[in-house]
């Protein structure tokens, strides 16, 4: 079952770093040629006027898919020094509190989100240049909570350990 588990969620890392960057690449890309179109043939920037939005809509993405990554390598914004001092049984209370907490906050944004996908469905919404359904730009947060979800609950179950994470440094 362990290893079910463990091979599930390589998967969903392989996904995860692939999305993000093949996101990254296409952003720099579409960039790229919006700045060679506007500086070289200015006439033609208003008909790629589509690049600002895609790219404004893949950085949603982008940002949101990495929020379970960033969390299960100890990456997020999170202030330690006490934590780090303290014993270790106030320590993993602590620890355990933030992790159940944080299921509970990212399960809540990603119910808030299906309601939100829904409700903009219904209204039918597009993107000004894509002509694409707004939707879209609001699964990618619900995505994204859900992945966090998922990274607290392996701190909990013990499967994962952002805290003790080796500190890499430069070999000579």
């Amino acid at each position: 079952m362990r290893k079910l588990l463990s091979s599930l969620l390589d998967g969903i890392r392989i996904v995860e770093r692939a999305l993000i960057i093949s996101i990254n690449l296409i952003m720099v890309g579409l960039y790229t040629f919006n700045v060679l179109i506007r500086e070289m043939m200015p006439q033609y920037s208003s008909t790629f006027a589509w690049i600002d939005e895609a790219t404004r809509l893949l950085m949603v993405w982008a940002v949101f898919l990495a929020l379970g990554l960033a969390l299960e390598r100890g990456r997020q914004v999170a202030v330690t020094t006490l934590l780090e001092r303290m014993p270790d049984l106030p320590r993993k209370i602590i620890q355990t509190l933030i992790n159940l907490t944080g299921i509970v906050f990212s399960c809540y944004l990603s119910w808030l989100g299906v309601a939100l996908v829904k409700f903009v469905m219904r209204t039918g919404q597009v993107s000004p240049t894509l002509g694409l359904p707004m939707y879209w730009l609001y699964v990618a947060p619900t995505i994204g909570f859900l992945l966090l979800a998922l990274r607290y609950g392996l701190e909990l179950a013990g499967i994962n350990d952002r805290h003790n994470r080796p500190i890499l440094t430069q070999t000579k």
